[in-house]
């Protein structure tokens, strides 16, 4: 994907939980919003979130572009809580973005914001180390101390919540490079 690393080095790494349970879904979350829509916030990684998340139902695409998703779905209750960009389109590949794939509905999870590894300072996307494809979400798991102030998102959720929105993403308020 077309992703520029200056403009998202400075956003904060979040922990991803789901909503509904509580359950760990990630520690490599990014506060995003839709090319297409830029009023739509969602949580975003760069890492397959294995043995947090499955796939539910089959492949759709949405109107305001051709890329084609999947719902993922919380493996400890359930709930969709996300999509995965199983095939992006042309149009958002080329678009500038963050280049992850795994989204977190903003209704359907919490975040945690990490610290570093002082824990003093909020740990930032450009002093995340390189993945190389061997490393999975398992291999980085904060403790408690590197996470701070959980954000609850108050919007009521309905567990049979469906997402309808398309994948490009941008970090938090970047609408173009």
């Amino acid at each position: 994907m077309s992703t520029s690393n200056a403009n998202f080095k400075n956003k904060c790494v979040t922990q991803v939980n789901c909503i509904f349970c509580d359950s760990l879904l990630c520690t490599r979350g990014m506060k995003a919003v839709l090319l297409a829509d830029t009023e739509v916030e969602l949580f975003s990684t760069d890492i397959p979130p294995n043995r947090t998340v499955d796939f539910v139902a089959s492949c759709y695409s949405t109107e305001s572009c051709k890329c084609k998703l999947r719902d993922i779905a919380c493996l400890k209750c359930g709930n969709v809580v996300g999509y995965h960009v199983v095939a992006p389109c042309k149009p958002c590949l080329l678009s500038c973005n963050n280049g992850h794939f795994w989204m977190f509905n903003s209704d359907a999870v919490s975040t945690l914001n990490r610290l570093d590894g002082t824990g003093l300072n909020l740990l930032l996307w450009g002093d995340l180390p390189e993945l190389d494809d061997s490393e999975n979400e398992e291999s980085e798991s904060p403790s408690e101390e590197e996470c701070i102030s959980s954000v609850e998102l108050t919007i009521a959720v309905n567990p049979q919540y469906s997402v309808g929105f398309t994948d490009a993403v941008i970090a938090d308020n970047e609408p173009f490079c």
